[in-house]
């Protein structure tokens, strides 16, 4: 089994990188994370820098929250990571930044894969993510023991960025959906009529989504513990639009959701779920 570096141990990473350790990889991480001590406990080597952390692993993960943070990584990396060394990463960026690392890390001989993911912290904790790939076929192959650890949805979309272009399409439909599903649920309540009941009723008709499912969910039980903050994904709303910019387009509903999520935020919400979109139609 490779030996995986894994970067980010975050509320998607940790479970990520736990699942890699149940299905007996052999797993490296920084002493930097909050979570070194646990993963340590269930196995992980943990690493003192980066330079050991390449030094011994053939693979290397980054799950981080943005593009800078992920560039911070490749730019430290890029002067000790190995040739041959395969990169992964699986945050959540800019398209444009992740063909930046591309064309990085091919003048060291070290092929990059761009794998972003679907599922939540649910999805983390159970392996049984959607994982979206852009790369080369070879590396994809090399790789896709790896995500059968943590996925179970796994998809080589095409070339470097067409994984963060469909994780791009993907938030804007829960975006946009977690935005109808709190509109939906407050005019119900507003209107005096049984939430639960109306939740139920649609779960069978064609309104069914999982947003309407898990969301809504948690929209009527006012649970806003975070599996994916309002920030993160008003950050990937972000780039969805910077990206429909550069491409020429208007996107009205992503724009509109963004607009909530940044109301959000303003609110001091970004801390909680995005499901929590609901509460900007508190008075």
């Amino acid at each position: 089994m490779k030996k995986i570096g894994f970067i980010g141990l975050g509320i998607m990473g940790k479970p990520m990188a736990l699942n890699l350790l149940k299905s007996g990889f052999d797993v490296s991480i920084l002493n930097t994370s909050k979570a070194y001590v646990e993963l340590g406990k269930a196995g992980a080597n943990v690493c003192a820098n980066l330079e050991e952390l390449s030094a011994n692993c053939e693979v290397i993960i980054t799950m981080l929250p943005d593009s800078p943070e992920v560039l911070e990584v490749v730019n430290q990396l890029v002067n000790s990571i190995k040739p041959g060394t395969l990169f992964i990463d699986m945050s959540s960026i800019a398209p444009a930044a992740t063909k930046n690392i591309d064309d990085i890390f091919k003048k060291k001989g070290v092929e990059a894969l761009d794998a972003p993911v679907s599922g939540g912290q649910v999805g983390a904790v159970a392996a049984s993510l959607s994982i979206m790939v852009g790369g080369s076929e070879m590396a994809f192959k090399n790789a896709l023991p790896i995500f059968e650890a943590m996925g179970k949805n796994i998809v080589h979309i095409g070339e470097s960025g067409a994984g963060q272009i469909t994780k791009i399409c993907n938030q804007m439909i829960v975006g946009i959906t977690i935005q109808a599903v709190s509109e939906a649920i407050t005019l119900a309540k507003s209107a005096g009529v049984n939430v639960e009941k109306v939740r139920d009723v649609l779960l069978g008709g064609f309104a069914q989504s999982k947003i309407l499912d898990l969301h809504g969910k948690r929209m009527i039980d006012e649970n806003f513990v975070p599996g994916f903050t309002v920030n993160l994904h008003n950050k990937d709303l972000g780039i969805a639009l910077k990206t429909s910019q550069e491409l020429g387009l208007t996107l009205p509903g992503t724009e509109m959701a963004s607009a909530s999520m940044d109301k959000a935020v303003k609110k001091g919400n970004g801390h909680l779920d995005h499901s929590s979109l609901i509460l900007n139609f508190e008075s």
